[in-house]
C-alpha cells in the first residue's frame, strides 16, 4: 500500500526531487497508516490483490470483449427493420461467495449492452435481457467462472 501511495505521489507531482521523495515517503506512510487504522484495511487485501491480479486482467479483457460483442448485437437489432425484440427477465443464483464479487458481476452485467441488473441481493440476481439469446447461459457465464477462481 505504501508503494502505491508513493507512486501516486510521484505521478501527481510530475517531477522527482529529493524534497518530493522525502515528503512522498512521509505522506505515503501516513496515508497507509490511515487506511489501516481508520478504514480497517488489512495487509491480506494487498496480498490477495497481487495474487489475483492476472485474473483481474483476464476479467477486464473478457468484459471488454463481451461489451463489444453485445454492442454489435444491439446495434444490429436497432438498425434492422425487424419487429421489436423479445425481452425477458431471468432470475438466477451466481454461487459467488463474497458481496464484492456479486456486486462486480451485477455491474458487469449492467455495463454489457442489452442486459441490465434489476435486482441483486447476495448471490441472487434478477436480470433484464433485451433478447432471449442474451439470457442463455447467464448463470454460468465466463464472468462467474473467473470470479469463482478468485480467492
Amino acid at each position: 500500500m505504501i508503494a502505491l501511495f508513493f507512486i501516486l505521489w510521484i505521478i501527481l507531482n510530475g517531477r522527482i526531487t529529493l524534497e518530493i521523495v522525502l515528503f512522498g515517503i512521509v505522506f505515503a506512510a501516513l496515508m497507509s497508516l490511515f487506511t489501516y487504522k481508520v478504514l480497517g484495511y488489512k495487509r491480506e487485501s494487498d496480498i490477495s490483490f497481487f495474487r489475483n491480479f492476472p485474473l483481474y486482467l483476464k476479467y477486464v479483457g473478457v468484459l471488454i470483449i463481451e461489451i463489444i460483442k453485445a454492442a454489435f448485437s444491439v446495434m444490429k437489432i436497432a438498425l434492422s427493420g425487424s419487429p421489436a425484440p423479445d425481452p425477458i427477465v431471468i432470475e438466477f443464483n451466481s454461487g459467488l461467495k463474497t458481496e464484492a464479487q456479486n456486486v462486480l458481476l451485477a455491474n458487469s452485467i449492467t455495463l454489457t449492452p442489452g442486459t441490465y441488473t434489476l435486482f441483486q441481493e447476495g448471490d441472487h440476481f434478477v436480470v433484464h435481457c433485451l433478447i432471449r439469446e442474451f439470457a442463455e447461459g447467464m448463470e454460468d457465464s465466463s464472468f462467474i467462472r473467473i470470479l469463482k477462481k478468485m480467492k
